[in-house]
C-alpha cells in the first residue's frame, strides 16, 4: 500500500463515526440495488438488472471488510462500484436516467476521510470523470434506451435516493458533531476521576454567579472540604483505593447537594461547594449533614479494616467587593482551623481570616 494511502487510512481510523456511517451506507446502497434489480427486470433491461446483483455482492463484501477493519479494501470496493455502476447506467439508458447523481455522494466522503490535499486531488478527478461522462453522452446514443416515461421514473427514483441519502448523512453529521461538542465540553469542565466539575469550571461558574449577584444581590457562600488523613490511606492501601474513596465521597456530595448548588473537585482530596442564595447558617447546616454522611459511610466492601473516613469543612460568605480568591482563602483558613482542632469538624470563617492581600488562584 502506498505511503499516502496508509496515512489516509491511519487518519480515518481515528474517525470511528465515519466508518460506522460507511457501514450503514453499504446497507442502504445494497437495499437500493435490490430495488433496481426489480425495476430493471420490469423495464425489460436484464443487463442492468444483473449489474445490480453484482453491486449487492460488492456492498455485502465491503460491509464485511469494514467489520474486519479492512477499511482500505472496503473503500476501494465502494468507489469501483459507484464509478462503474453510474457509468453503465448512464451509457445504457442515458444521461437523463440520473445515475450520475450518485457520483456526487463521493464529495463529502472524500473530505471526511482523507487529508485535505488528497481529497482535493480526488475531487478534481471525480469532476473530470463526471464531465467526461456528460460529454460522452452528448456524442453517443444510449445503448439500451427505455421509454421516456420509464426514463423519467428512473430519474425521479435516483434523485429521491440521493436526496434522502444526503439528508441522512447531514442529519448523522449534525448529531455526531453535537455529541462530540458535548463530550469535549464535558471533558473540559469535569474532573475525570470523580465526574464533578473541575477547578477551572468552578471558578468560571462562580464568576458568573457573582456577575448575577451584582445585578440582584443575594447570599453566595463557599464550602471548602478536605478529607482527613487521606495521605495515610494512599500510603497504607495504595492510590487505587484512594481513588475509590474519592469517587464514593464525590457521589455522596452529588446526592447531598441541592439542585442550585455547584459541586466540584478543587484539587487532590479537596472539594468545593458553591451555594447560591445561602447564608453561613444555612451552609453550616448543610455542611454538618455532609460531614455526618461521610463519617457514616461503610468502606468494608472496598477494604476490610479501612478506618472511618472523615472530612473538615470551611465556610465563607462572599462579601462585596471581595474577590473569589479572597473568599476561598478565608474558607481555607477556616478549614485548617478545623484540622487543628481535631478534624471531622465544620468551621466558619472569622474576621481574622481575611488575608492581607488576595493571592490569585492558579488554574
Amino acid at each position: 500500500m502506498p505511503d499516502n494511502n496508509k496515512a489516509n487510512i491511519h487518519r480515518s481510523e481515528q474517525r470511528p463515526e465515519f466508518w460506522d456511517l460507511s457501514m450503514r451506507c453499504c446497507q442502504l446502497a445494497a437495499t437500493v440495488d435490490i430495488c433496481f434489480f426489480a425495476i430493471f427486470l420490469w423495464l425489460g433491461s436484464p443487463v442492468l438488472a444483473w449489474i445490480n446483483v453484482i453491486s449487492v455482492g460488492m456492498y455485502a463484501y465491503a460491509y464485511r471488510a469494514f467489520r474486519q477493519r479492512r477499511n482500505y479494501l472496503a473503500v476501494m470496493l465502494i468507489r469501483i462500484e459507484v464509478l462503474v455502476h453510474a457509468a453503465l447506467g448512464v451509457v445504457l439508458i442515458g444521461w437523463d436516467s440520473g445515475f450520475h447523481y450518485f457520483l456526487l455522494m463521493f464529495i463529502p466522503a472524500l473530505f471526511a476521510s482523507m487529508h485535505l490535499r488528497s481529497a482535493w486531488i480526488l475531487a478534481i478527478c471525480l469532476w473530470a470523470y463526471y464531465v467526461g461522462l456528460y460529454v460522452l453522452m452528448s456524442l453517443i446514443e444510449p445503448l439500451q434506451p427505455v421509454s421516456d416515461r420509464a426514463l423519467l421514473y428512473v430519474n425521479i427514483f435516483n434523485f429521491t435516493v440521493v436526496f434522502l441519502m444526503f439528508a441522512y448523512l447531514t442529519m448523522y453529521y449534525v448529531i455526531t458533531v453535537t455529541r462530540a461538542h458535548r463530550r469535549l465540553a464535558r471533558m473540559a469542565t469535569t474532573d475525570p476521576l470523580t465526574g464533578l466539575f473541575n477547578r477551572r469550571h468552578m471558578v468560571a461558574l462562580t464568576e458568573k454567579l457573582r456577575a448575577r449577584e451584582q445585578r440582584q444581590p443575594r447570599n453566595l457562600t463557599l464550602m471548602l472540604m478536605d478529607l482527613d488523613h487521606f495521605k495515610e490511606i494512599n500510603d497504607q492501601y495504595g492510590h487505587e483505593l484512594g481513588d475509590r474513596v474519592l469517587e464514593r465521597v464525590a457521589a455522596l456530595l452529588r446526592e447531598q447537594g441541592r439542585e442550585q448548588d455547584f459541586v466540584g473537585r478543587w484539587g487532590g482530596e479537596e472539594f468545593l461547594v458553591v451555594m447560591p442564595e445561602t447564608d453561613p447558617a444555612q451552609a453550616r447546616i448543610a455542611a454538618e449533614r455532609i460531614r455526618a454522611a461521610v463519617a457514616a459511610l461503610d468502606w468494608s466492601d472496598l477494604q476490610p479494616g479501612l478506618r472511618q473516613v472523615t472530612l473538615c469543612s470551611g465556610i465563607s460568605q462572599m462579601e462585596e467587593p471581595e474577590s473569589f480568591s479572597s473568599a476561598i482563602a478565608r474558607a481555607d483558613r477556616a478549614l485548617y482551623r478545623g484540622k487543628a482542632l481535631g478534624r471531622n469538624r465544620v468551621e466558619e470563617a472569622e474576621p481574622s481570616d481575611h488575608p492581607g492581600e488576595a493571592v490569585e488562584l492558579s488554574l
